[in-house]
């Protein structure tokens, strides 16, 4: 009865058993290569932070956050990290460029969709074929649509790509030339007359000159040369989309920004979203990305879908009990890793599995003199960390995820913690404790880090935020451990109402020149 996947499992729950044996397992923590006890362990970690701030300052410690965390272990991260280290400097492997674009267009980061939506679209629009790869139980659902609805399915994939998926219309273009298609699409539905003029004048701003600088390069011609498709084709694809009232267009949220923000303009350009089976779904390839998002557990945010301006500042601050509170966005990516190796980040504590898997996360090892790993991988102990602390596997994990389309759901412990096995959130709290910040983490279990999330996305939310879990800030410990799955923000910019400070949506200009491959 689970809404997110209605009892459909996919392969990926083989993997589980390869959780349950404790072969290759770290159980116990590790200080320079030597087995240690959690307290030692922690007197290590509070002792070597403390210094590094006293000597070097908040931009001094940097956090790597890998995929499989709960929302209540990027919580307490990034309470730490922002508002008692002072610093924004997290690096998020997993973090596509989905959150920006739909702050941009939407006036915050607020995924439209929700499953059901597949269910009522007359018309699904697969862009990749990397979403039925990595979402098999979404395609299942997808095909259901086609096959007991009538839902037309069709695939923009490159070359060679996605022959296993049943679609009614595949066009194969060159990786690189999606977001030029899209755009392209834009374009046509605008000068077509296929746009929804009054839906554009009531709900959405649009710059003066928006559609002359969208015209060079867009028109059906010049996106099948860019495509290498003819230009028959093409206008047939336009011209199918266009007469699609319910459309849901599936894509990467890791796909590039030119892209996405052609998808969610085309969307916005004809009215086909904040109503049911007409909306963009961007398809994360981590299971609680969105929780990720929520808590802030970011570098470009603060928490709770805020950003860094004074009056959010003065409130977090005055919720958190904050010492140091981060006063602007932080490094991330290879800016980040450059400033390792200059020296200026000198800890780095890295919690979750590194994905995706690169060669980032030991460079920067490489780079910063005190770094902890939390970890579920006795392997790592060769890589020369300073301490490792050993987490959960996902089979043992106990809290809450927010799936893609803002649906929380409670992960249940299946097998008891190991050895001396703790939580990600268990150790983050006791490291606060030991710096003397004991009364801002005062946390024994996850309810109690779950009931302030949810009170810091209702304080001072007088609606402008669409993120409010105001109805389980008071929730019990009992209800904590029944909650059952619920989705935040009802039915998203219904009625043509955004999070904007003149309620409209915008459209946001897109660059296309120099996109990477198609995801």
């Amino acid at each position: 009865m689970h809404p997110a996947n209605g009892g459909l499992l996919c392969g990926r729950g083989h993997a589980l058993a390869d959780m349950v044996a404790l072969d290759g397992r770290l159980l116990h923590p590790m200080v320079e290569g030597r087995r240690q006890s959690w307290d030692r362990t922690i007197a290590r970690i509070a002792k070597g932070l403390s210094a590094t701030l006293a000597r070097h300052g908040p931009g001094s410690i940097a956090l790597h956050v890998g995929g499989g965390l709960l929302t209540e272990d990027y919580y307490v991260a990034n309470k730490l990290m922002k508002g008692f280290f002072g610093s924004a400097h997290i690096h998020a492997p997993w973090r596509g460029g989905i959150g920006e674009g739909q702050r941009a267009a939407f006036g915050e980061d607020v995924m439209p969709a929700a499953y059901e939506d597949v269910d009522r679209a007359d018309t699904i629009l697969m862009v990749g074929a990397q979403v039925a790869q990595t979402n098999p139980v979404l395609m299942t659902r997808v095909q259901a649509a086609r096959e007991e609805h009538g839902a037309r399915v069709i695939l923009l994939a490159g070359p060679g790509e996605g022959e296993a998926i049943d679609a009614d219309l595949r066009l194969t273009i060159a990786g690189a030339s999606a977001a030029r298609l899209i755009a392209g699409l834009l374009l046509h539905v605008h000068d077509s007359g296929a746009s929804d003029a009054g839906y554009l004048a009531r709900h959405v701003m649009v710059p003066d000159d928006f559609w002359d600088r969208l015209r060079p390069g867009h028109d059906i011609w010049s996106v099948a040369r860019a495509c290498a498709r003819p230009a028959a084709e093409i206008r047939a694809f336009y011209e199918c989309v266009a007469a699609s009232d319910r459309l849901v267009t599936l894509f990467d949220d890791d796909a590039p920004s030119g892209l996405i923000a052609a998808i969610l303009n085309l969307h916005l350009a004809t009215g086909r979203i904040g109503r049911p089976g007409a909306t963009p779904f961007a398809v994360s390839r981590t299971a609680n990305a969105m929780g990720a998002r929520e808590t802030g557990c970011v570098a470009t945010d603060l928490a709770a879908h805020r950003g860094f301006d004074p009056q959010a500042r003065g409130r977090i601050a005055r919720l958190w009990g904050a010492e140091r509170l981060a006063e602007e966005p932080g490094l991330e990516g290879e800016g980040l890793l450059r400033a390792m190796v200059a020296g200026k980040v000198k800890a780095l504590w890295s919690i979750g599995a590194d994905l995706p898997a690169g060669p980032w996360l030991q460079a920067a090892r490489r780079c910063v003199p005190l770094t902890i790993r939390s970890t579920t991988r006795l392997a790592e102990e060769a890589d020369g960390w300073t301490m490792l602390l050993p987490s959960p596997s996902w089979v043992e994990k106990d809290g809450t995820l927010t799936g893609m389309d803002r649906l929380v759901s409670r992960q249940r412990r299946l097998l008891t913690l190991p050895d001396e096995v703790k939580p990600d959130w268990w150790m983050l709290t006791r490291v606060a404790q030991a710096m003397g910040w004991g009364d801002a983490f005062y946390y024994e279990r996850a309810a109690e880090i779950y009931r302030e999330h949810g009170r810091l996305t209702a304080y001072g939310n007088d609606g402008a935020r669409l993120l409010n879990l105001k109805r389980d800030a008071p929730i019990s410990n009992p209800a904590y451990d029944e909650l059952t799955p619920w989705r935040w923000g009802g039915v998203p910019f219904d009625g043509g109402h955004f999070p904007t400070a003149d309620g409209k949506a915008r459209l946001v200009p897109i660059a296309v020149q120099a996109e990477a491959a198609m995801p």
